[in-house]
């Protein structure tokens, strides 16, 4: 199939932010016919040039497509966006970053507005969008029909991941995997507290650091099987007895060298109190035990 032979869909686009305009950018260049609108009108005129249809109103933007797309601040802008305005038969895609809660209230709004609704969490940055190399991609959740009908349109600037008719679940699945990200962005941080002010470059630590890290991503798929069976001790290496005991030496090199421990104690104090909670039962356990202190 050419280029040529596949459907350019209609859509409208609120919000232009900078992960608005590169998505807006990336849909123009495919093709598709879009109706933008934004706050601040002058950063419409740009889009303008590049074949965007620019509406004065949010209600012109609505109006003139099935397909809305908002790229907003919060949730609270949608709201805000969107009152009053007839949305009957519309197709509603929120990609404005929120929380789990705040995507199953706004799919409630949504539908009984008369429209079918779709959350979304993007797994990138404005950078990323239409690169297909850079992997980036969009999580949906909420209206199965809808995401079935608008699919084509949807991964033109990302690739498009459907993870279930609860609205929440994009949201979820997003700010987990942003969780994790911020976790590992604060060993990386402390690591490289740890050698400031010694003879080690920056640079010496990085192929090190790097390599390490990737060998501990076994971790992803150990916490998954043994939080799935609620077996915590098979098949463990380095249990909690032992890992609780070496912490201690962890601390005291960040105290040598005159770091903050603040990136790392809240886990190693997670460790300390499964330990301590039954110290015969939990020694022997992996440390994905711990998790299970997290819940409230």
């Amino acid at each position: 199939m050419t280029d040529n032979t596949v459907t350019k869909h209609p859509l409208t686009l609120l919000g232009l932010g900078d992960m608005g305009t590169a998505l807006a950018r990336t849909w123009l260049a495919a093709g598709h016919p879009l109706t933008v609108w934004n706050r601040t009108a002058a950063k419409a005129e740009a889009l303008a040039a590049e074949g965007a249809a620019v509406a004065a109103s949010p209600a012109e933007a609505v109006a003139a497509n099935t397909l809305v797309v908002l790229c907003l601040l919060d949730d609270a802008s949608v709201g805000s966006v969107l009152d009053g305005i007839d949305l009957t038969g519309k197709d509603l895609v929120d990609l404005t970053t929120g929380t789990p809660a705040e995507g199953r209230r706004r799919a409630a709004w949504a539908e009984a507005r008369g429209a079918r609704f779709v959350d979304g969490g993007i797994m990138g940055t404005p950078a990323m969008i239409g690169v297909p190399a850079s992997g980036a991609y969009v999580f949906h959740s909420g209206s199965r029909a809808l995401f079935d009908t608008h699919r084509a349109a949807l991964q033109v600037p990302a690739g498009a991941r459907f993870v279930g008719e609860d609205p929440g679940h994009a949201a979820l699945f997003d700010m987990a995997l942003l969780s994790g990200m911020y976790g590992l962005f604060a060993g990386i941080s402390h690591a490289y507290a740890l050698i400031e002010g010694e003879d080690i470059a920056p640079k010496e630590l990085a192929p090190l650091l790097s390599e390490w890290l990737g060998a501990m991503g076994f971790f992803v798929g150990n916490a998954a099987d043994r939080l799935t069976s609620g077996d915590f001790t098979t098949g463990v290496v380095s249990n909690l007895a032992m890992q609780v005991a070496g912490s201690g030496t962890l601390l005291r090199t960040a105290e040598e060298q005159g770091v903050s421990a603040e990136l790392i104690t809240p886990y190693l104090e997670l460790m300390r109190r499964r330990l301590a909670a039954d110290p015969v039962a939990h020694a022997g356990e992996d440390t994905v035990g711990a998790i299970t202190l997290l819940k409230r």
